[in-house]
């Protein structure tokens, strides 16, 4: 997949989960940060993606967060976000709604808000360049806990992680890297895995983290 760029593009050949758990055989069309039902631009890049799987980035729990009316808004369909996985493998509905994670090998793309952030396993950008902005950093940095499960993620301003479990400190450790309130993972035990930021609660894998003041 060393061809995937940024801009206007045609996914070509995945298998699209549209919603958790609906597998269409289709085309996804990008144009700016959106899916769109077609595209004018005759210099869009078309991708092939035979066999992979085009998967929504998301967490039940955020759903869960939003009204009843933006629960499709993680949907693959024109008019959302064009945020979502291109898996090398078969990804299920759990995996989808509750804790994706991905190796390296399987991963060949993330998109987030039409922007390339993971291109064949590999981040595209350095981990700490999003945070050379105050806002951002304002917005992501600090230490987020989900004391129900015994959880504290420690987001430092260098695009690092760690995870303090049941007490345990580092039980976790990794890069990461925003946009547009995503958080992308890469654990240094060689895993990729998502999380939202939504309304000051950070969703990921089943957690849900508020940051300590």
């Amino acid at each position: 997949m060393s061809e995937l760029t940024d801009g206007p593009f045609v996914l070509r050949g995945a298998n699209v989960m549209e919603t958790p758990g609906t597998l269409v055989s289709r085309d996804l069309l990008v144009s700016g940060a959106v899916f769109v039902p077609e595209l004018s631009d005759r210099g869009a890049t078309v991708l092939a993606a035979p066999d992979a799987y085009a998967v929504p980035l998301m967490v039940d729990s955020a759903v869960a967060q939003r009204p009843e009316s933006q629960h499709g808004a993680y949907d693959l369909v024109p008019g959302n976000s064009a945020t979502f996985a291109l898996v090398r493998r078969p990804v299920g509905e759990s995996q989808v709604r509750r804790m994706l994670v991905v190796d390296p090998d399987d991963l060949a793309a993330v998109y987030v808000s039409g922007r390339l952030e993971v291109r064949d396993g590999r981040a595209t950008r350095p981990a700490g360049a999003d945070l050379t902005e105050p806002a951002v950093r304002d917005d992501w940095v600090g230490t987020w806990e989900d004391p129900g499960r015994g959880l504290q993620q420690h987001l430092g301003a260098d695009g690092r992680y760690a995870e303090t479990r049941g007490g345990r400190p580092n039980a976790y450790t990794g890069q990461y890297w925003v946009r547009d309130g995503r958080i992308t993972y890469l654990d240094d035990s060689g895993f990729w895995a998502f999380g939202e930021l939504l309304d000051g609660t950070l969703h990921h894998a089943g957690f849900v983290m508020r940051r300590q003041h």
